[in-house]
C-alpha cells in the first residue's frame, strides 16, 4: 500500500515536491490543506489529489506531512497540530513530519510541539518544479530508517537528494535555495548583452540559458575545477580573457559571494 502524503501549504515549493511524490505514490494518495482553500483546491485539482478541510485532518490521515508554510506562521501551525500528533504517537502510528521551512531547526520544531515526533528536515530549491532540484535532507532519531529511505525515493522524482548534517542547512539555503534567483539574474544579464551585441531577444535568451546549462553540466560530468575549465576557454590575448578582466574589474566573484552570504545570514535570522 502506497504512503499517503499531505501538504500543509500550497506554494510553489510544496506543490513541486507533491507533484514529484504523486509520480511515486499515485495522485490519489496526495492531499492539501491551506488557509487559502482556493489554493489547496487548485493544487489538488492539478494533480488529481484531494483537499483537507483543516491542517488537523491533514495530520490525521497522512503517513508523511509536508510542512510548506512561511517561517513566520510555522509556530501557529505546529501549535494547531500538536494535540493530533500526540494522539497518533500514543497509538504508535505517528506520521513523519517533513519540514521545508527556512531557518527552523528540528529541535525548535519539537520544542514548539512539546513532543519528540518523527521528523525529517529538507531544503529543496525551485528547479524541483522540473525534476532538476537539489534537496538536502536530515532527520531526527525518532524517524525510522525505512521511512527516511522511503522519503528519499519519493523526493528523488524532484531531483538530487543529498543527506547532510543539519548544521549546514543555513549555508545550503543561501547557496542552493536562493542561488537559482542569482543564476536567473545572470542569464537575464547575459541575454541583454546578447541583444546589445545585435542578437534577436528570443535567440539571445535561449543561447544564454543553454550556455549556462552546458557549462554546469561540464563541471558535473568532467569533475574538473571551474577554474581549470575557465582556463580552457581563455586563449592568450583573446576575447574570453578580455571579458574575464571586465568581470574582475566589477568585483564579479566578490559580489556573488556577498549575495550568498547575505542569503545565508537571513536564513540564520529566520531561525
Amino acid at each position: 500500500m502506497n504512503a499517503i502524503i499531505s501538504c500543509i501549504g500550497s506554494g510553489n515549493m510544496g506543490t513541486a515536491l507533491m507533484k514529484g511524490a504523486g509520480a511515486f505514490v499515485g495522485p490519489e494518495n496526495l492531499g492539501f490543506s491551506d488557509v487559502d482553500i482556493s489554493k489547496a483546491k487548485a493544487a489538488a485539482v492539478s494533480m488529481g489529489g484531494q483537499v483537507y478541510d483543516s491542517n488537523i485532518e491533514a495530520v490525521e490521515k497522512a503517513d508523511f506531512v509536508f510542512l510548506a508554510v512561511k517561517p513566520q506562521i510555522l509556530k501557529s501551525v505546529l501549535e494547531e497540530i500538536a494535540p493530533t500528533l500526540k494522539e497518533r504517537l500514543k497509538t504508535g502510528k505517528a506520521p513523519v513530519l517533513v519540514s521545508m521551512v527556512t531557518g527552523w531547526t528540528m529541535a525548535k520544531i519539537q520544542e514548539v510541539l512539546a513532543v519528540h515526533t518523527p521528523l525529517i528536515r529538507i531544503m529543496p530549491n525551485t528547479p524541483a518544479l522540473i525534476s532538476k532540484g537539489l534537496i538536502a535532507l536530515c532527520h531526527s532519531p525518532e524517524a525510522p530508517e525505512e521511512k527516511v529511505l522511503e522519503l528519499e525515493k519519493i523526493l528523488g522524482a524532484a531531483g538530487m537528494v543529498e543527506k547532510l548534517e543539519e548544521r549546514y542547512f543555513d549555508a545550503v539555503t543561501g547557496l542552493c535555495g536562493s542561488g537559482p534567483a542569482f543564476v536567473y539574474m545572470f542569464i537575464e544579464a547575459l541575454s541583454d548583452a546578447g541583444v546589445r551585441s545585435g542578437l534577436p531577444r528570443d535567440k539571445a535568451l535561449v543561447y544564454a540559458s543553454q550556455m549556462v546549462l552546458g557549462s554546469a553540466a561540464m563541471v558535473l560530468e568532467t569533475k574538473k575545477h571551474p577554474a581549470e575549465l575557465k582556463d580552457m576557454v581563455c586563449s592568450p590575448g583573446g576575447t574570453t580573457i578580455a571579458g574575464v578582466a571586465a568581470l574582475e574589474k566589477g568585483c564579479f566573484r566578490g559580489t556573488v559571494m556577498s549575495a550568498v552570504d547575505a542569503a545565508w545570514r537571513r536564513a540564520v535570522e529566520l531561525g
